[in-house]
Formats: structure tokens, sequence, C-alpha cells
């Protein structure tokens, strides 16, 4: 199953890859993706990170419920840090899409 997995996923990253330049060739710009992929990524990275930080934080509250208020803390600063790395990251992948031009002059 892993095998078809990896297949699928080398078939959508070449895909993406080679349809950048056949979209372009219109002259128009074609349509941008970048954002788009680089925000669900971002998204899924930070969800799988603080899935982590939860459960190995479940795991060492059952195992030593006596500093379990230490352990929420630093869980909560943890998952913190994350969802703010995660919103620079998303806003980072906004911005650099081709069509979001704030600042374009004209």
């Amino acid at each position: 199953m892993s095998q078809m997995v990896r297949l699928m996923a080398c078939a959508a990253a070449a895909f993406l890859v080679l349809s950048g330049p056949a979209m372009a060739a219109d002259g128009m710009g074609g349509i941008h993706f970048s954002g788009a992929i680089g925000a669900a990524v971002t998204i899924v990275g930070a969800g799988f990170g603080i899935a982590k930080i939860g459960q190995a934080a479940v795991e060492s509250m059952a195992r030593q419920p006596e500093v379990a208020g230490q352990i929420q803390t630093a869980m909560i600063i943890a998952a913190a840090l994350i969802e703010g790395v995660t919103l620079f990251a998303l806003v980072v992948c906004l911005l650099s899409n081709g069509s979001y031009m704030p600042f374009k002059a004209g």
C-alpha cells in the first residue's frame, strides 16, 4: 500500500511541477497554486506537530500524574509557538502568490 501512496505522491508532484510552464505559456501568467499548496502543507504540518505534542503530553500525564500541571504548561507553550510559526508561514504563502499584488502601481 505504501508503494501506491508513494507513486501517487510522485505523480501529483510531477503534475504540479510540469503544469506551471504549460499554464504560463499563454502570456497571462496562468493560474497560481503556490500559495494554496504552501498553506495546505503548512496546516497539515502544524496539525501533525500539535497532535504529537498532545499525544506525548497525555502519555506523560498518565505515567506521572503528580507533574501533570507542569507538563500541561509546557505543552501549551509549545503549541502556541507552533501556531505562531504556522501563522507566519500562512502569511508568507498567501503573499507569495503571484495573483496577489497589493502594492502594484497602476
